[in-house]
């Protein structure tokens, strides 16, 4: 980790792209923290797209169709859901810098978002950031059982559909781990990174 950024900074974009390129990413304490500090971790999370693992009962929820899956059509509204408070996690580390700089980015054609919706209520999503033929995945939010399952699962799909090489969840969970998430070290990480950003590979549309 490295130094914040002064209260009120805003992370300018084209910085923000040089850091996911670099194998950094930014996080803050909490929401109603104005600063910003950069990760680097020792070990990073990804989900090799040819080891996904899909759950019998997921698959179960897929061929039911329950939720109408949309990709970037309330962005603003994926981030807000992954920022807020549920009783499993009374804190978050997307801030209002965070938030901004992240906008910015899906204007510029580089985030994107995966979003389950049920009788035109959005009720499940995540976000991510691509670059080349990576997609770094930020947060992932669910109103109902299984919505961001579903979403996960569709984006994993597209991803190796289109060609792309690397999937980082940035850690590890032991949600993320039974769809087949692993650790792995820095060193090896940063190699997976540099094949991934060769070449580009088209997220949407």
């Amino acid at each position: 980790m490295t130094r914040p950024y002064a209260p009120g900074y805003r992370i300018p974009t084209d910085l923000l792209l040089k850091a996911y390129a670099s194998g950094v990413f930014p996080m803050a304490e909490s929401a109603g923290d104005p600063e910003v500090f950069w990760v680097r971790p020792e070990t990073r999370g990804v989900i090799p797209l040819n080891a996904f693992h899909m759950p019998k009962s997921l698959r179960k929820v897929i061929r039911q169709n329950r939720f109408d899956i949309r990709i970037d059509t309330d962005f603003a509204g994926v981030i807000d859901a992954c920022a807020e408070e549920r009783e499993e996690r009374t804190s978050t580390w997307i801030n209002a810098p965070i938030r901004e700089a992240y906008i910015k980015l899906f204007e510029q054609g580089h985030c994107h978002s995966v979003e389950a919706w049920r009788d035109g209520l959005l009720v499940g999503g995540l976000y991510g950031v691509k670059l080349g033929r990576a997609f770094f995945g930020e947060s992932m939010f669910s109103r109902e059982t299984d919505a961001s399952k579903v979403c996960l699962a569709h984006l994993v799909e597209r991803l190796r559909e289109r060609d792309f090489a690397l999937l980082d969840t940035q850690f590890t969970t032991e949600h993320l781990k039974r769809f087949g998430a692993i650790d792995v070290p820095r060193g090896r990480y940063e190699k997976l990174l540099h094949e991934a950003l060769k070449g580009n590979a088209v997220f949407y549309p």
